[in-house]
């Protein structure tokens, strides 16, 4: 099946920010574009406005002046819905209620013809669920564009359980040829990136609630640790905490509260008093005017050990920690005797420096203890988080601190919790991804797509598996399982069958 062809019409349904977006991307790929809202006015108004905005890209040099002009000659708001008929595709963007879109795709049945595309753009409801109110649910499909349309490329493709094979290509095929970058995904409570970027949110807040650190710590550590071009707390500020709790929730409850979705209490309390992130003035954050900055937990420096020991093998992406600990001119001692159960660096007092595993480093049989967390490229990353064990002496954390600062590392010392903020936060999402993929929601590379495009992650998440290692992201879920016991970090069976803990196949 190939893409609607530009000369034909789409009509777009809903002409808030989201509409008006999806109808200037198709108003720019040579489509006619009828606009129709339930409210008087509204088509006009937002006719207008989708004008001034393609007068702005002429003045940047994006559009000729004459393609504007077509353009806006093929624009033309609605004042019903029998306007509609000759619409080849219908993309509705009307409010996220399952019977307002149920009635309205129920009167556009009864309106356009019988090859029109019909598509809805929700991000939270059942695209099932919509069209399960239709005669034909076969030529029905979920669009699901990000916000701005215009601007981010990503668009989730989302069949339901009745959709055809023929319309979902033809929706794929027709968002390839707007420019965008279409992924195929099945009909799942947040079809891809809403689901398996919940981690990113959840273990961020639960890490808060736990008084590991402060939002303003966390947010800096996935920044300059991972390169996530925000942190958790300043997007969902961004994002609007009421907007974010309700995916959260409608996930949540799309996959009958299991524990690995559950919301967060600390976020319910914000949305409860109003506190919604930027758009009023405070959330996780103050935004007024004069308001003190957001400044991370940054330790003072303190002196280099001169010389460290190495048991190896340092696990994962820590072994370049050697490496760049010569380079810091700190001489480096090799030990591969037995006795040690993990790579990890002695530092001079004693004290054990490890890569976070899941365990807390307090109690740890082997003495004190100072838990180090994951960075996905310990050389390019310019932020180091770490949490002592009760063991563990002020001296003890000052060498450690100081070995990280002689890296050139800024260091964060938090509350001594399992899995620190980067390394559980990673591991959440890679096995929210792997049992995405196994349960047929997205192709591995159609998820790696998504998320990059979908929240601007440094990488996708069979990406990370691949660099960090399957076995330790298993092993480090594995511990959290035990550690907390109440479901939320149990490995997938997806994951698990793609190891061999214990010298056997799962």
């Amino acid at each position: 099946m190939t893409a609607i062809e530009a000369g034909r019409t789409v009509a777009v349904v809903g002409t808030g920010t989201m509409g008006q977006g999806i109808a200037q991307v198709a108003l720019v790929a040579g489509h006619p574009v009828r606009l129709y809202d339930a409210v008087p006015g509204r088509a006009a108004e937002a006719a207008e406005a989708i004008g001034r905005r393609l007068d702005r890209l002429v003045d940047k040099g994006r559009l000729a002046p004459a393609e504007r002009a077509a353009a806006r000659a093929r624009l033309l708001p609605a004042t019903a819905l029998p306007e509609l008929a000759d619409a080849a595709l219908v993309i509705e963007a009307v409010v996220e209620e399952l019977g307002a879109k149920q009635q309205l795709f129920s009167a556009l049945e009864d309106v356009v013809g019988e090859h029109c595309l019909l598509a809805t753009n929700t991000s939270s409801l059942s695209v099932t669920a919509v069209a399960g109110a239709l005669r034909r649910p076969g030529r029905f499909v979920g669009l699901h564009f990000f916000n701005p349309a215009p601007l981010l490329p990503l668009v989730e493709v989302v069949s339901g359980f009745a959709t055809d094979t023929s319309a979902a290509d033809t929706a794929y095929e027709t968002a390839a040829a707007w420019g965008k970058t279409p992924v195929r995904s099945a009909d799942t409570p947040g079809f891809i990136v809403n689901r398996i970027a919940r981690p990113f949110y959840a273990e961020a807040l639960r890490l808060y609630e736990e008084r590991a650190a402060d939002p303003a710590t966390i947010d800096a550590v996935l920044r300059e640790s991972c390169g996530f071009r925000m942190g958790p707390f300043e997007l969902m500020d961004l994002i609007g905490q009421d907007v974010n709790e309700a995916v959260t929730r409608s996930v949540w409850e799309g996959f009958f509260r299991d524990p690995k979705f559950t919301p967060s209490l600390a976020q319910r309390r914000l949305v409860e008093a109003g506190l919604l992130g930027r758009k009023t003035g405070r959330g996780w954050y103050d935004y007024a005017d004069g308001a003190p900055g957001r400044q991370p937990h940054t330790a003072e420096p303190c002196p280099a050990p001169a010389a460290v020991t190495v048991h190896m093998p340092l696990a994962g992406p820590a072994a370049a920690l050697r490496e760049l600990i010569e380079e810091a001119g700190i001489k480096v001692t090799e030990d591969r005797a037995p006795g040690e159960y993990e790579g990890c660096i002695r530092l001079p007092g004693g004290a054990r420096l490890a890569l976070t595993d899941g365990h807390p480093a307090t109690g740890d049989g082997s003495g004190p203890t100072i838990r180090f967390d994951l960075a996905l490229d310990y050389r390019a990353a310019t932020r180091v988080a770490l949490a002592p064990g009760a063991e563990a002496s002020d001296q003890d954390v000052r060498e450690a601190v100081g070995l990280f600062q002689a890296l050139g590392k800024k260091v964060s010392v938090i509350d001594d919790v399992p899995g620190l903020i980067v390394a559980r936060t990673v591991a959440m999402i890679v096995d929210f991804a792997a049992d995405a993929e196994a349960r047929g929601v997205a192709s591995r590379e159609d998820i790696d797509t998504a998320m990059r495009l979908g929240v601007n992650y440094p990488g996708g998440p069979s990406e990370w598996a691949d660099q960090v290692g399957r076995h330790w992201v298993w092993n480090l879920l594995e511990t959290l399982h035990h550690q907390y016991a109440n479901g939320r970090y149990g490995p997938s069976w997806a994951l698990s069958r793609s190891v061999k803990p214990n010298g056997r196949m799962l």
